[in-house]
């Protein structure tokens, strides 16, 4: 399944695609999808509804509707710093010998077509395609890797926006550089494990201004997504509905000469193979 929401920012209801235009309303059966919704088997629960109701003809047109993140506001975001061999190099940063490990403000996430807007004070904000983990169910010490893949109730593109300075130049922290306000656009949808062969081969790319800047493959993670989920799961307790992004491949701003930064008017677009695609302007401070 592909689940989305719709609806103006705060007021999304829960639907799933059904196909490239169409998609199919859930509210009558889903509160949202939340920690509630995937903590309690909500993704079993609603695939006979979706595939029943596609037969049906209930398919609602997707054209001209707000597609927010396709997931409500999670416990916890966290992220996995320099994931990729060629993205650490670009950086001048040592390959790590284990996860880098940071979080993310929740309140960061929005929708994959709304603007994201730079910071106060910013001067190199930059841009992360990057896969993203939704958790499924409550996960702590797993034994094995591949216990991982029953925790996992799907994956998200999305852009982990930073604002470099704010990241590396502010005593260190990288939260700092994470957490601005729509620093992390998610969508358009949740793709369950099903729908996907291998997420340790798919390709990603991210455009600014129609320009190809980031080209990558989850084939080149230094570590995939089921050994994050293992690791994370020994020093903390990931929640259903929680997100894990997973890092990003090559070509950010600031591993060009001279670096390039976002500017107000910029427009990214970026995806992930079938996950779908995101378009977002870059707007003023407050």
């Amino acid at each position: 399944m592909k689940l989305l929401r719709i609806g103006p920012e705060g007021r999304e209801k829960p639907g799933a695609l059904v196909d490239g235009g169409h998609y199919v309303d859930l509210s009558d059966e889903v509160a949202d999808f939340d920690e509630a919704f995937f903590g309690t088997g909500g993704l079993a629960r609603i695939g006979p509804i979706v595939a029943e109701r596609a037969a049906s003809g209930e398919r609602l047109p997707l054209a001209g509707q707000r597609v927010g993140a396709p997931i409500a506001r999670p416990h916890q975001i966290i992220c996995v710093g320099l994931n990729y061999r060629d993205h650490a190099a670009e950086t001048g940063q040592a390959v790590p010998d284990e996860p880098i490990l940071f979080t993310k403000s929740p309140n960061t996430l929005v929708g994959p077509d709304d603007d994201v807007r730079i910071p106060r004070g910013s001067t190199k904000p930059d841009w992360e395609v990057e896969l993203g983990i939704v958790i499924g169910t409550r996960t702590s010490y797993l034994d094995s890797v591949d216990q991982a893949r029953d925790h996992i109730a799907g994956w998200v593109l999305v852009n982990d926006v930073s604002e470099r300075a704010f990241q590396m130049e502010r005593g260190g922290q990288w939260l700092k550089g994470k957490s601005a306000e729509t620093f992390n656009p998610a969508g358009p949808w949740l793709v369950t494990q099903d729908e996907i062969d291998d997420v340790n081969d798919l390709g990603m790319w991210l455009d600014v201004n129609g320009q190809r800047r980031q080209t990558g493959s989850t084939s080149t993670m230094v570590f995939d997504p089921f050994f994050i989920v293992h690791y994370i799961s020994q020093f903390m307790v990931l929640e259903p509905g929680d997100l894990i992004n997973t890092g990003t491949p090559p070509g950010v701003g600031m591993g060009f000469t001279p670096p390039i930064w976002l500017q107000a008017g910029d427009v990214m677009t970026l995806g992930i193979d079938g996950l779908g695609a995101q378009r977002q302007t870059v707007i003023g401070p407050r």
